[in-house]
């Protein structure tokens, strides 16, 4: 399924040149516009995904861009240039002379697109706006990457590596400071996950509504989590069903299937087989030792 860049524009003396032209992958929508600004045009670009902006070329030396309504300005004088810009974060364009721009919009859903990579997608390198950054193999890679759009590439397969290409670009950092950095969870965010569990310790729950919570990726949060706890979020979700059980164990009127059935699980077989493996013992071994 193509997501859909939810891109907000607020433009003024901006308008297009022919047909946006466009592609789309898993989780990448690239968009190439040739666009004509006249003098003291503006606009105020916002987005829900992360995206690169990729200048190609332009006939004017100047742009200048901002991220904040009163600047600063980071002029745009490079003929090529690329800058990211995260999720939510405006930019505002303004042109002083009159000109015409080639430039490509590179859209990301990291939801998507975090399954396809051996890695978590690390977290402080798409934290922050970076604004006309050269980068000689992103440019190469966002001429092809327009090529296909423009429906000059090959098969679809390589339009697709290369966008990917682009985004391991824009993700590569030092690998000893990655091998070095373990992840973060912060005590409030904890707190929330694991009070969200004991909730709905009896329901079931996904690793996407954990990681919702947090608004971190799921491979990320995963990890993190099992730093700060010393087990993956599946194992505390077990034992806060194990907890939950004991409680009932602890009333001997409650038969064992009736509380297996209770406290979420498959049947009495998968309940035995999960306390034995949490707490060491069967659940009627464990009943009884809280009787002597």
């Amino acid at each position: 399924m193509v997501f859909k860049p939810d891109m907000k524009a607020d433009i003024r003396g901006i308008s297009a040149i022919g047909d946006l032209k466009w592609r789309s992958w898993d989780g990448v929508v690239a968009d190439l516009w040739h666009a004509r600004a006249e003098t003291g045009a503006e606009g105020v670009y916002l987005s829900r995904h992360h995206r690169l902006f990729v200048v190609l070329d332009k006939t004017s030396r100047e742009i200048n861009a901002r991220l904040r309504p009163e600047g600063p300005d980071v002029a745009l004088r490079a003929a090529q240039h690329a800058s990211f810009i995260p999720a939510g974060v405006p930019l505002w364009l303004q042109v002083p002379a009159a000109t015409q721009l080639r430039h490509l919009d590179v859209h990301f859903d990291l939801a998507a697109l975090e399954s396809r990579f051996e890695r978590p997608l690390p977290p402080s390198r798409l934290a922050g706006a970076r604004l006309v950054f050269d980068d000689r193999r992103m440019l190469a890679l966002a001429r092809l990457l327009a090529e296909e759009c423009a429906g000059q590439g090959g098969h679809g397969l390589f339009g697709d590596g290369v966008a990917l290409a682009m985004l391991g670009e824009l993700l590569r950092e030092d690998e000893e400071a990655v091998a070095s950095r373990r992840p973060s969870l912060p005590a409030w965010q904890l707190h929330k996950v694991t009070a969200f569990i004991e909730d709905h310790c009896v329901e079931p729950i996904r690793l996407q509504q954990l990681a919702g919570i947090t608004g971190l990726s799921q491979s990320y949060f995963s990890r993190a989590f099992k730093e700060a706890t010393g087990v993956p979020p599946h194992r505390w979700h077990m034992q806060a069903r194990v907890r939950r059980a004991q409680k009932l164990l602890c009333d001997a009127r409650i038969p064992l299937n009736e509380i297996a059935v209770t406290t979420g699980f498959a049947d009495q077989a998968h309940f035995t087989r999960v306390f034995r493996d949490v707490v060491g013992l069967p659940p009627a071994a464990w009943r009884r030792s809280m009787v002597l």
